[in-house]
């Protein structure tokens, strides 16, 4: 694709990046058949070829209107399209900076900006966010239709935070908490602690980290977010510290990686090195962090030895051992993992039904059902159905978005993967 980008952003550090994407961009179309809000909409201007024409023009000079921040609104960053395309176009990092433009451009009404900001003051704070959301649960009986569903309940099958077993390995890594999960679903970060103990790995907490910068970064306020990403660099450091060698690391009592068990996180964490990489400050230290980020899945599969001989080879039940995996969007397309869960999980025993159309969003992509709920809803109606076409048991996921999303839509239980495989792993030390 030929640009000639106007001056307000050529010579800009993100003009530069812009200008690249858009060159690899060949307009073949092979995006529409991945793009979920295509799919609902019809509209080429809700599919990633068609927020493509509508930067570039904003890049080139062109007037920017409402209409342009609303079809790229309604863009679930899921990043299948980056998938599909054969060029390699880095689409959602050029839709990050288009939305960055068009908040400056147009700007929001007083409604629209007093959500997102209210978004961006609460979800990132685990504190507050937890105060907030027991109250909500305690007068959720008591509110209107509308607000009460925007209020998740205590599901049953959410389960407490188990025991977190003690540092006692040699082997040691970091693991984000997160700031909603530990509220919503708190056993997660402690399944994870007992699976890697068993595995000779011991899971150890930053006390300073926080919010991995998501939030505020895909809501526009991009330097809000990059100071959330400062501060857990900042928390890590002295855990990892300049050592580039395992072993370095380990004899100076360091870590060999920073688990993530929400995939929404470890793909951000995954690009910190990228998005810092213009402050000298960071920029080294920032893609050092980058390179050890590892999503669980990633951990365990490099740990297939050892995991195969901790798991007892004990008959499940059939029924309780049929699930149906859905692979959130960043994990299969932001991270670009696909398939390692799903073997670790038929490895320890489960049954996976397959799920149609498994490559499509579920609707949940950060705050999007929050700020676009008809078509979240939309979307999540059509996962459900999908997830529960093979019959199974129960459903599990590798994100806490993705898991709270699918929870509101289905009857059946509904949990992380690993808290499966902590489960499995108990069964089998008291068979």
């Amino acid at each position: 694709m030929q640009t000639n980008l106007a001056d307000f952003i050529k010579d800009s550090p993100e003009g530069q990046e812009a200008d690249a994407i858009l060159r690899t961009c060949v307009h073949c179309g092979f995006c529409l058949a991945t793009c979920p809000t295509y799919q609902l909409l019809g509209d080429e201007l809700d599919s990633p070829r068609g927020r493509i024409y509508l930067m570039k023009q904003m890049l080139e000079g062109e007037p920017v209107t409402q209409k342009t921040q609303l079809h790229l609104d309604r863009c679930l960053t899921c990043r299948a399209c980056e998938t599909a395309c054969p060029s390699g176009v880095r689409y959602g990092r050029l839709v990050d900076i288009g939305r960055g433009i068009v908040e400056k451009k147009v700007g929001r009404g007083a409604a629209a900006g007093a959500m997102r900001y209210a978004l961006r003051q609460t979800l990132p704070n685990s504190k507050l966010f937890s105060s907030l959301l027991r109250l909500g649960r305690g007068i959720r009986p008591l509110l209107p239709g509308s607000l009460k569903d925007s209020i998740p309940p205590k599901a049953k099958e959410m389960q407490l935070a188990g025991a977190w077993p003690p540092a006692r390995h040699a082997r040691r890594m970091l693991v984000l908490e997160g700031c909603v999960q530990p509220a919503l679903a708190p056993n997660i970060n402690a399944a994870t602690a007992r699976v890697l103990d068993k595995l000779g790995i011991s899971l150890i907490k930053a006390e300073n980290a926080g919010c991995c910068g998501a939030v505020s970064y895909h809501l526009n306020a991009q330097q809000e977010g990059l100071d959330y990403m400062r501060r857990n660099v900042d928390a890590w450091w002295p855990y990892v510290g300049n050592a580039m060698e395992i072993n370095a690391r380990q004899e100076r009592g360091g870590v060999e990686a920073i688990v993530m068990t929400a995939s929404g996180c470890g793909v951000t964490v995954k690009e910190y090195g990228h998005l810092l990489r213009h402050d000298p400050a960071y920029a080294e230290k920032a893609a050092h962090i980058s390179e050890l980020c590892k999503d669980i899945s990633e951990i365990l599969e490099a740990e297939t030895q050892v995991l195969a001989s901790s798991i007892n080879s004990l008959p499940v039940n059939p029924k309780k051992s049929k699930l149906a995996f859905h692979s959130p969007c960043t994990l299969q397309h932001g991270m670009q993992i696909r398939g390692v869960v799903e073997r670790i999980l038929i490895a320890a025993g489960f049954e996976l039904t397959v799920v149609p159309d498994a490559h499509l969003c579920c609707g949940s992509a950060g705050t999007y059902s929050i700020l676009q709920p008809e078509l979240s809803q939309q979307l999540l109606k059509n996962k459900v159905t999908a997830l529960e076409s093979g019959s199974p048991a129960c459903i599990a996921t590798a994100n806490i978005g993705c898991l709270m999303h699918v929870r509101g839509g289905t009857s059946l239980p509904v949990s992380h993967w690993i808290e499966l495989l902590d489960e499995r792993f108990v069964k089998s030390a008291h068979a």
